[in-house]
């Protein structure tokens, strides 16, 4: 027997059946986008590998262990593992800082990152994103996260959680990172090995570690003092209270938790998360902050901006499933040349049909019509020979005969 080539570890066959709850986020990031004047950008699922490398860091785990990158004509290629630093690519190449501020985008597509499979994360999966361009001031990050909130209970997610915190500027965090360091100095044997590794590269990364035993040592109330003192610039914290005061006039409940650094190395002051009580533990559905200084580290103008992911899969976990859309009508027909001919009238007027192309019998084609169709359209000998089809309303039973040129408006109402 020949050996079935199975799907590869961490990827996933979106099925027919399960397209429709996909439709259902793409359509409503359309509606509800638009509605913000975002335009959609569509850029390659791969790019050069020092992109990531400069744009998204090469202190993050997504450089380090996660990217899938190869060679290819003496060339260092790499499948995008975000979107971000494409876009800001793009946004570069295309000269869009010569367009009228704000440049607002949104995105969808597949990402790749090889780490372990769980619920809601695989190695091939998509993300739906906005980005804004050239607006500094605070009352971009409070439209970027109510658009945020917005999307989501488009979709009818309720039960979330807003997170914000600052990072400040790189300025006022140097001296930050130099008290994480002296405080968390006596416990750098206790640490994990991923944090030893950022202790001296990027310390704040060290607040964004998931191992308990991490966790633990971050509790403690010398460690704490520190990481909830204010130790942003004046500028910065003047920033900060401006978004948390459009929040407030927004009425968007949020918490602010200052072990929220997120996982990339571009963000600067605001940053913020967006969570679900229904997915467990890695229950964060959206993603984002402000990174005023990407557009210049990848080689543009210095450019502020603000934007945000969410994960399409952990998207789709929350939503309810979602019944198949029934066709418009099932043609029951023995003549399959007059089933078609038929057919195609009809779907030629923006109707959904289907026949029967096995040719069963009528009792067959009507059982699985009651399944599939809102309406039986029979076709049958008198009905050919007369120019008229029957149409059975499969929810009523009632059932009517009516001129071919009148189907539609029956079906319609």
């Amino acid at each position: 027997m020949t050996k079935i080539i199975k799907v590869q570890k961490g990827t996933k066959d979106i099925l027919p059946q399960e397209v429709e709850q996909w439709h259902k986020l793409e359509k409503n990031a359309l509606d509800i986008f638009t509605r913000y004047r975002y335009k959609e950008i569509r850029t390659p699922i791969f790019e050069a590998t020092e992109l990531f490398a400069r744009g998204v860091g090469d202190t993050t785990d997504i450089v380090n262990k996660e990217m899938y990158t190869f060679e290819k004509s003496d060339r260092s290629i790499t499948l995008r593992p975000e979107n971000t630093a494409g876009v800001v690519r793009s946004f570069i190449e295309n000269g869009m800082a010569r367009l009228s501020a704000p440049v607002k985008l949104w995105y969808k597509g597949p990402m790749f990152r090889y780490e372990r499979p769980q619920a809601g994360r695989q190695r091939q999966f998509h993300q739906v994103g906005v980005e804004m361009f050239g607006i500094k001031e605070p009352a971009a990050d409070a439209e970027v996260i109510l658009l945020a909130v917005d999307y989501l209970k488009s979709l009818g997610l309720n039960d979330l959680e807003v997170e914000i915190n600052s990072l400040g500027c790189p300025e006022c965090r140097e001296e930050y990172k130099k008290k994480i360091k002296e405080v968390l100095k006596p416990e750098f044997d206790n640490l994990c090995e991923d944090c030893r590794n950022r202790y001296e590269k990027n310390p704040l990364r060290l607040l964004d570690c998931k191992v308990d035993s991490c966790k633990e040592i971050f509790a403690k109330p010398e460690i704490q003092e520190v990481i909830q003192s204010d130790f942003i610039c004046e500028e910065c914290a003047e920033h900060y209270r401006a978004v948390k005061s459009y929040l407030d006039k927004l009425k968007i409940k949020y918490v602010e938790n200052k072990l929220l650094v997120r996982g990339l190395d571009y963000y600067n002051r605001t940053v913020f998360e967006i969570k679900s009580n229904n997915l467990g533990s890695q229950n964060a559905v959206c993603g984002g902050g402000r990174y005023d200084s990407l557009v210049k580290n990848l080689g543009g103008e210095d450019t502020p901006a603000v934007g945000w992911a969410m994960g399409m899969e952990r998207l789709n976990s929350l939503l309810p499933e979602i019944e198949p859309e029934k066709s418009d009508g099932y043609i029951v027909s023995n003549s399959p040349a007059d089933a078609l001919e038929l057919a195609e009238e009809l779907r030629g007027q923006g109707l959904k049909i289907e026949f029967d192309l096995a040719n069963k019998k009528f009792t067959k084609q009507l059982e699985k019509a009651s399944k599939i169709a809102k309406f039986a359209l029979i076709l049958g000998e008198d009905e050919i020979n007369t120019g008229k089809v029957s149409i059975k309303n499969l929810s009523t039973s009632k059932q009517v005969t009516v001129d071919r040129k009148e189907v539609t408006s029956e079906i319609k109402g």
